[in-house]
């Protein structure tokens, strides 16, 4: 993707610098690169540009830090969900018409059901 997006950015031909890199790749040539001044492909160490491998292992750990702490977050999120859930779950230890008991305040045409939806509201 790195060098499509060279090319591209560029304004190469994503396409035939891809071809032309992969090319030289498959000769043996691993340090060549695209030149996005001249859209050649050349040799990076003769060029002097490297990626050192501290910016790799930096960004792997930057990473595994981030996907971490969403993981956590998600954690805590899913916690209050079971939390919250199971106390509206209906459990056969409430008394009908919701927390305080009581069988006032029912809805009209409801016939038995007493008081039990006037604790939902």
């Amino acid at each position: 993707m790195i060098p499509r997006t060279l090319a591209e950015n560029a304004g190469l031909d994503p396409i035939d610098s891809l071809v032309d890199l992969r090319s030289q790749h498959a000769d043996g040539a691993d340090a060549a690169g695209l030149d996005a001044y001249t859209g050649e492909v050349i040799d990076m160490e003769d060029e002097g540009v490297v990626e050192p491998l501290r910016v790799k292992t930096q960004a792997i750990e930057s990473a595994t830090e981030a996907a971490v702490m969403i993981l956590r977050i998600d954690d805590v999120i899913a916690a209050g969900d079971l939390k919250g859930g199971s106390s509206d779950d209906g459990d056969d230890d409430e008394m009908p018409g919701g927390p305080g008991g009581g069988m006032g305040g029912g809805m009209g045409g409801m016939g038995g059901m007493g008081g039990g939806m006037g604790g939902m509201m």
